[in-house]
């Protein structure tokens, strides 16, 4: 999850201890990040979280020295699936030894549902359609005699092709469409032979 940015700026046209936010409320369930943007002079900054804030977020460290013309990020965790219901607080962040603050009210939203997903999410779901009466036939005759389907489908293709030399032969006529048949059926055994060994 990217985090959401929130930016202060340290000492932006002036030497003493000034903070300005862009905003004054953030509602978020992601984690946030307070861009500390350093200005003319140097600064101590000191950044907390309110008690109730604090149930649900956290900051890796407090006090932060800004140099000017400088960024200095402070990542802020935020817990959001630990919580039903929304939390209201404020962070605020110091500067000046305490004589300057501003505060970021903060509403911190359940996050998202965990979803589970598990290994048959990728299986897919298409079902297989009815075979059709000749695919349940060649499917039966080729468990019935040990033959493969590939071998039952060129036996199939080899007798529509003697079929079809047989059928010319007999309409053309002549010794050209009887040997046309011939060469035919010696293509069919010799692929058969080749098949069956």
């Amino acid at each position: 999850m990217s985090p959401l940015d929130v930016t202060v700026h340290v000492n932006r046209g002036s030497a003493d201890a000034v903070l300005e936010t862009d905003v004054d409320t953030v509602e978020t369930c992601e984690p946030i990040q307070l861009v500390l943007r350093g200005h003319e002079t140097p600064a101590h900054v000191h950044c907390r979280l309110d008690e109730r804030l604090d149930r649900v977020a956290s900051i890796d460290g407090s006090n932060y020295y800004v140099e000017p013309d400088d960024v200095t990020p402070v990542p802020i965790r935020v817990d959001a699936e630990a919580i039903e219901s929304p939390v209201e607080g404020t962070l605020e962040i110091v500067g000046g030894y305490g004589a300057e603050s501003v505060s970021i009210d903060v509403t911190v939203t359940p996050g998202p549902p965990q979803v589970d997903v598990d290994d048959s999410l990728a299986e897919p779901t298409r079902s297989e359609p009815e075979p059709t009466p000749i695919e349940r036939a060649v499917t039966g005759f080729s468990a019935l005699t040990g033959i493969e389907m590939g071998t039952i489908a060129v036996v199939a293709l080899g007798l529509v092709a003697i079929g079809i030399a047989t059928a010319t032969a007999a309409t053309i006529g002549g010794p050209v469409a009887i040997g046309g048949l011939a060469i035919v059926v010696v293509g069919v055994a010799v692929g058969l032979g080749l098949l069956i060994r």
